[in-house]
């Protein structure tokens, strides 16, 4: 895994996201989810593209549950983009990256 990619619990998460005045990407997964697996090698590219301009983050579902509940995530993976603090879009499944970085830099202009 990518230095640049920040691994958050459900201890961290407010801290990290939601009290930041960082723009910040956050892929909630699963270690037994197959698509969750086949996105790792994008994140990474996404971790080096943005590095200083956003934060790229990862949740383990299984083990932070009550953060998945609260962004009513219901499958994997989920990738949720948040600009000062609040939830901006979300990525549901496997996504190209030119489709990611779209997104991404949607949210870093508006």
């Amino acid at each position: 895994m990518s230095d640049g990619i920040l691994h958050l619990t459900d201890a961290t998460f407010d801290k990290e996201i939601v009290n930041s005045k960082s723009s910040a990407i956050v892929d909630f997964w699963a270690s037994w989810c197959y698509p969750c697996k086949m996105i790792v090698p994008i994140l990474e590219e996404i971790a080096n593209d943005y590095s200083g301009k956003i934060k790229v983050a990862k949740l383990d579902v299984d083990e932070n549950m009550p953060t998945a509940t609260r962004f009513n995530v219901m499958n994997i993976p989920t990738l949720i983009l948040f600009k000062d603090g609040k939830e901006k879009t979300r990525i549901v499944g496997v996504a190209p990256k030119e489709e990611i970085a779209r997104k991404i830099d949607e949210v870093l202009k508006g």
